[in-house]
C-alpha cells in the first residue's frame, strides 16, 4: 500500500510517517526535502508545494491514500489544489485533519470558518474521504516551556477553563489506522483526551512530573490580546480570543471515545504526555 502525507513536517504528519514507514510505502510531501531529512522526517521525501499544481500531481501519482494537513486560513486554495491533484491522480482515499470546533455552532472565527470550507471541499471532491476532528493538542503546552525552564511559571488566560485536549500521538495513531484499514470512508471522527483539564491543573501535573514547584499566573484578557497581536495577524489573534471565550463558556469540555474505538487503546492523559516531553521543560 502507498500512502502520501501532505503536511509531513508538522506535528501529526511527522508522527504518521514514522508509524507507517516500516510497513508501507510512505511518501512525505515537503517544500524542502533536505531540511525535512535534517528534522527527522521519515519516508520518501518528495518535493511539492501546495501552491504548485504540477508538483502536487507528480507527488500524488500512484498513491492509494492521502493524509491532507494544511494550516493557513489565508490560503484556502491549498486544499483545493491538493484535492484537484488527488482526483487527477486517482487517489483512493483522502483523510483530512480538521478540528472539533467545526461542530460548534457558536464558533464563527476565521480559522473555524476556513476549516468548515475545507471540509466541504473534501466532501464535494468525489473521492472517498474521512474527517479527523481533534480538540486542541496537548503539545500546545510546549509554549510554556521557556517560562517554566527560566522562571518556574506558567501563564495563560482563563486558567480555570477546561479543554478535553488530545495527545497528537493519539491523533496520529487514528490517522494511521484510518489510512491503511478499510471501513472508515464517509466518517467524521471526534478526537479528544480522556478528560477535560485546565491550565492550572496542567501546571500542577508538570510540577509533579518535573519534581519542582511551578507557579500559575493568570494572564489578563488584554495582555493575552497584546501578546497574540505581536505574534499573529489580527484575524488569527481574534480567533484565539474567541476560542478562549468559548472554552471559558464550557464549549470544549466534551469527551469522545473515538481514540479507543479506532485504535483499541485508551487515549493518553496530560500526565502521560508530560512525562514523555519532560525534557523540553527542564
Amino acid at each position: 500500500m502507498r500512502v502520501v502525507v501532505a503536511g509531513a513536517s508538522g506535528t501529526v504528519g511527522r508522527l504518521v510517517v514514522g508509524m507507517l514507514e516500516a510497513r508501507y510505502e510512505v511518501r512525505a510531501l515537503t517544500r524542502d526535502p533536505q531540511a525535512a531529512a535534517r528534522a527527522g522526517v521519515g519516508g520518501e521525501k518528495v518535493r511539492a508545494d501546495f501552491a504548485d499544481r504540477r508538483s502536487l500531481e507528480r507527488a500524488l501519482a500512484g498513491q492509494d491514500a492521502l493524509l491532507l494537513i494544511t494550516s493557513d486560513p489565508l490560503r484556502p486554495d491549498h486544499d483545493e489544489r491538493v484535492l484537484r491533484a488527488a482526483v487527477r491522480a486517482g487517489v483512493g482515499h483522502v483523510v483530512k485533519l480538521s478540528a472539533l470546533a467545526v461542530t460548534d455552532p457558536g464558533a464563527g472565527d476565521v480559522i473555524t470558518c476556513w476549516q468548515r470550507a475545507c471540509e466541504e471541499r473534501l466532501r464535494a471532491c468525489g473521492l472517498p474521504w474521512t474527517l479527523l476532528r481533534p480538540r486542541a493538542f496537548m503539545s500546545k503546552a510546549l509554549g510554556w516551556a521557556e517560562s517554566v525552564r527560566r522562571r518556574g511559571v506558567v501563564r495563560a488566560v482563563y486558567g480555570a477553563s477546561v479543554n478535553a485536549c488530545v495527545d497528537p500521538a493519539d491523533v496520529a495513531a487514528v490517522a494511521a489506522r484510518v489510512l491503511t484499514i478499510p471501513g472508515h470512508a464517509g466518517r467524521c471522527y471526534e478526537l479528544t483526551g480522556p478528560e477535560p483539564v485546565c491550565a492550572r491543573e496542567q501546571t500542577a501535573v508538570l510540577a509533579r512530573v518535573l519534581g519542582r514547584p511551578l507557579r500559575f499566573e493568570e494572564l489578563g484578557v488584554q495582555e493575552a490580546w497584546r501578546l497574540w497581536r505581536e505574534r499573529y495577524p489580527e484575524p488569527y489573534a481574534r480567533a484565539l480570543l474567541e476560542s478562549a471565550e468559548r472554552q471559558r463558556a464550557g464549549a470544549k469540555a466534551g469527551v469522545s471515545q473515538t481514540v479507543r474505538q479506532v485504535t483499541g487503546r485508551a487515549p493518553a492523559d496530560f500526565a502521560d504526555w508530560a512525562r514523555r516531553h519532560a525534557g523540553f521543560f527542564r
